[in-house]
């Protein structure tokens, strides 16, 4: 399986977030991607960089106010106070509910606000270029798809799922699993299909294409009444217009065991072969390990090469892309036996 991965990632490096109020060092940081890195050359997997241009299906896929704001925003910081180069910026304000969102402040940190769905997903010097480079690795993971490779996997980071078509959130700001579905759309496919299996719920994605019958997308995820991101990613959202029947969110308590788990995956499972797609991505969230510092599952790593025999079943071309997973040192070795669970699958027969 061919794997992207570069080193632009390193670029996005917040020194801290706020996590329950408090101050505290990043948990999305660039020795996750390292971890994976490590553990893909160790057991001899393919590397590439990523060689296609993502911006066309960005374009698709966020708008364009948003995309100029993630572009100038570090510059824009700067320019506010060029001791800002040591600061991180972080939204205070929101338009929720009855306040405007359609007139785009001049206030720098009002704009942040207004992109921004929290205050835990920092900014730093680099982050458009890191998140523009995972974007680029999902769509270059599409073109092997369609010049015939069964997989692909994207090592990439910042994580996307939670980045919406005008907003960042949850450590994410674009959206690289939609980049990649709809890059295969654009590659003349009538049918894709998103799985999502990280803990949290996928909500950018959701809206994304909520309102479409070309993407299905399936989540298995935390209660969003006790986990995040709270406000989206429960089992009565099932899309709407066109899409009404074409989203699956399948909510499931915190602690549930990897056996409660993998129930409620084969029927994700289910539901992705009802539609027929002509591929999948999978937003692949890896934080339901067990031991990872911010979330509440219980698999254990061989879970995960079951969980990747279980996705090559499907029989379908697959795109992985890296989403959460914050218990850094097993990161890697937790994503590749997916991958290898994976491959061994797809040998011996769906």
């Amino acid at each position: 399986m061919i794997s992207f991965f570069t080193v632009a990632h390193a670029l996005h490096a917040p020194e801290y977030e706020f996590y329950r109020g408090q101050r505290v060092p990043c948990f999305e940081k660039p020795e996750r991607a390292t971890y994976v890195l490590e553990q893909l050359r160790a057991r001899g997997h393919s590397l590439r960089e990523p060689d296609v241009d993502s911006m066309p299906v960005l374009r698709q896929i966020h708008t364009a106010r948003y995309l100029n704001f993630l572009q100038t925003a570090w510059a824009q910081w700067i320019a506010l106070d060029p001791a800002n180069a040591s600061q991180q910026p972080f939204p205070s304000v929101w338009p929720v509910r009855s306040l405007r969102s359609d007139v785009q402040p001049d206030n720098f940190i009002a704009q942040l606000g207004l992109y921004s769905m929290d205050n835990g997903t920092p900014m730093a010097a680099g982050t458009w270029q890191a998140a523009k480079a995972a974007a680029d690795a999902a769509a270059s993971a599409a073109r092997v798809i369609e010049q015939g490779e069964r997989a692909a996997f994207c090592a990439t980071r910042p994580p996307g799922h939670h980045a919406g078509q005008d907003f960042m959130g949850g450590y994410c700001f674009l959206n690289n699993a939609a980049v990649a579905a709809q890059a295969l759309l654009n590659q003349g496919k009538k049918r894709v299909a998103i799985l999502d299996v990280d803990f949290h719920h996928g909500n950018g994605t959701q809206s994304i294409f909520y309102e479409r019958a070309d993407v299905l997308f399936v989540s298995l995820h935390g209660d969003p009444r006790t986990e995040f991101p709270f406000y989206l990613g429960h089992a009565d959202e099932m899309g709407a217009g066109a899409g009404q029947g074409f989203n699956l969110n399948l909510p499931l308590p915190a602690g549930c065991s990897a056996d409660q788990w993998f129930e409620a995956l084969e029927i994700a499972c289910t539901r992705v072969a009802q539609h027929d797609p002509q591929a999948v991505v999978i937003s692949l969230g890896l934080d339901t390990y067990a031991g990872d510092p911010i979330s509440k599952f219980a698999l254990q790593t061989p879970d995960f090469t079951r969980l990747g025999r279980r996705i090559a079943k499907l029989g379908l071309p697959t795109v992985f892309i890296l989403e959460g997973g914050y218990a850094a040192r097993e990161l890697g070795l937790n994503a590749v036996n997916v991958l290898e669970g994976f491959e061994f699958q797809a040998k011996v027969g769906a």
